[in-house]
């Protein structure tokens, strides 16, 4: 996907919040017995009518459901035993965006990233995937300001901002150079901040993914600048906060939707207790080259627990 002025528009079916929501309940569901005996030992479903509630675990259920690692804990335990491809690593496009939620310490990004690159990797039995596109906190594009982007606010925050940009961007520059990443993009990036963005990398990115809203409108000033530099233009429709904190929380809590995984309710584990902060989120998605089929897609999100 080198080079270019094209701009290439994604099609969804939803809203990449909706879509991540729904996978999560619905691999918590799928992940565990459909029926769980009750305080009475009897065998009980707790699933709801549409498919999405998760079932309610009680105690003795719970560690073997889940697995620990050090101090990361997985919800649900991953069985990285099966390949997610099933053809030759040659047959396929690997994509994967992952996005930095607003919780983010730019001192963590470069962990961040190797820690959901390798999930990926793990899960769908790979060496590289061919395009990484990262997605930065507190960035958004508008194509009504493009022309006139030049970013306002405090001079000191903005610097701030693009030096964590840049500091991000380092660990994606450490895995292409590795062979382990093929080709690194950005996100939501106008004319006015590749300007300022570009000449502080050492590998440029190849392609710019933008949310244009009303589907149509690129700024004349993005596509020229983006033809100047090689940059390929693709549209997207991915939220920016693709896991809002209060979203983890019901996931993981005592309400309706939750699997009484925190602490507040008499079924709830003491030892997760806490303030949950979403830190990241990664989408891959493995397409097979010569039909343009999607053969794998899903996500890996990660949170923390802070007292």
């Amino acid at each position: 996907m080198n080079g270019g002025p094209s701009i290439i528009r994604r099609p969804t079916s939803e809203k990449s919040n909706t879509e991540l929501t729904n996978s999560l309940r619905a691999n918590f569901l799928a992940s565990k017995p459909a029926f769980t005996p009750d305080s009475d030992g009897n065998r009980n479903s707790n699933s709801s009518s549409d498919g999405l509630e998760p079932c309610k675990l009680h105690a003795t259920h719970r560690e073997k459901w889940i697995s620990r690692e050090g101090d990361a804990i997985y919800v649900p335990t991953i069985d990285f035993t099966t390949s997610g491809l099933f053809e030759e690593r040659s047959e396929y496009d690997i994509t994967v965006k992952l996005f930095f939620l607003p919780s983010t310490k730019t001192s963590e990004s470069s962990s961040h990233t190797q820690e959901a690159i390798s999930l990926v990797l793990k899960e769908l039995h790979v060496p590289s995937i061919d395009l990484l596109i990262i997605s930065f906190q507190g960035v958004s594009f508008d194509a009504d300001d493009d022309e006139d982007e030049d970013i306002e606010g405090d001079q000191n925050q903005e610097t701030k901002h693009l030096n964590d940009m840049v500091e991000t961007w380092r660990a994606l520059e450490e895995l292409h150079a590795k062979g382990v990443v093929a080709q690194i993009g950005l996100a939501e990036f106008g004319s006015e901040r590749l300007k300022k963005f570009l000449p502080r990398t050492n590998i440029r990115p190849s392609v710019d993914q933008i949310n244009v809203r009303d589907c149509c409108v690129v700024p004349k000033s993005l596509i020229l600048y983006a033809k100047q530099e090689k940059i390929e233009l693709l549209t997207h429709n991915d939220c920016t906060n693709i896991l809002p904190k209060g979203t983890v929380r019901d996931l993981l809590g005592s309400g309706d939707q939750g699997v009484h995984l925190l602490a507040g309710s008499p079924e709830g584990s003491d030892e997760l207790s806490g303030e949950v902060e979403p830190q990241w989120v990664v989408k891959y998605t493995a397409v097979i080259r010569d039909r343009g089929v999607i053969e794998n897609k899903g996500y890996f999100a990660m949170a923390e627990l802070r007292s």
